[in-house]
């Protein structure tokens, strides 16, 4: 059985996310960060940087939202949610980067400065220049998304996941989303296996 430790909506939902889509048993490890459950003896020899999400899977131990579902789809996806080599795998790749390196770091600037940071080391004034960055990130991709129903087609993939995640992270912090990406956020995060993870995630954080 998987192991995930995370929090229900942080990058950790994606990872549950995926597991209910693949269909296979999975067990949740809330990790409290107000309690400091990241900074345990226990946590931190799972993942030094105290950071969420981790899985475990046997005797491996996994961290980086990104490469977990990686693994996740390569090991157990049976050759639906990663496209084959070649151009198409070429454009998922793609995706990936820009979602993680161009997307998704103007929010996670933004949680830093909010929350995530030691208060002495917040400044504010950055949420200016993070908007800004998330607004040029987000009209690119708008002009990228295309008309089928998912980035690469009639199948979902991988990158499908991690993108829905994203804005709807972006949606919690109260960014303007483009209106194609809009829908595309409100048509995936209508899958019942998001309800499914993020439900149960929630039950185990109580």
């Amino acid at each position: 059985m998987i192991e995930l430790y995370g929090t229900p909506r942080s990058r950790a939902l994606r990872i549950s996310w995926l597991l209910e889509e693949l269909g296979i048993p999975w067990e949740f490890h809330y990790i409290d960060f107000a309690r400091g459950d990241n900074r345990t003896e226990s946590f931190l020899a799972l993942n030094p940087c105290g950071k969420v999400p981790v899985i475990r899977d046997g005797e491996l131990v996994l961290t980086e939202s990104a490469a977990i579902m990686m693994y996740l789809a390569e090991k157990y996806g049976a050759g639906q949610w990663l496209p084959d080599a070649g151009t198409a795998a070429a454009r998922h790749y793609q995706w990936l980067s820009y979602i993680i390196t161009e997307l998704e770091q103007p929010l996670w600037t933004m949680g830093k400065h909010k929350f995530a940071l030691p208060e002495a080391q917040r400044v504010p004034a950055v949420r200016a220049t993070a908007v800004w960055e998330f607004n040029k990130a987000a009209a690119i991709a708008e002009d990228w998304l295309p008309d089928s129903p998912f980035l690469l087609g009639e199948q979902i993939q991988v990158a499908d996941i991690l993108l829905a995640h994203t804005l709807l992270w972006a949606t919690v912090f109260e960014q303007d989303i483009p209106p194609k990406l809009a829908a595309y956020r409100d048509r995936l995060s209508a899958r019942p296996a998001m309800k499914k993870a993020l439900d149960k995630t929630s039950a185990s954080a109580q």
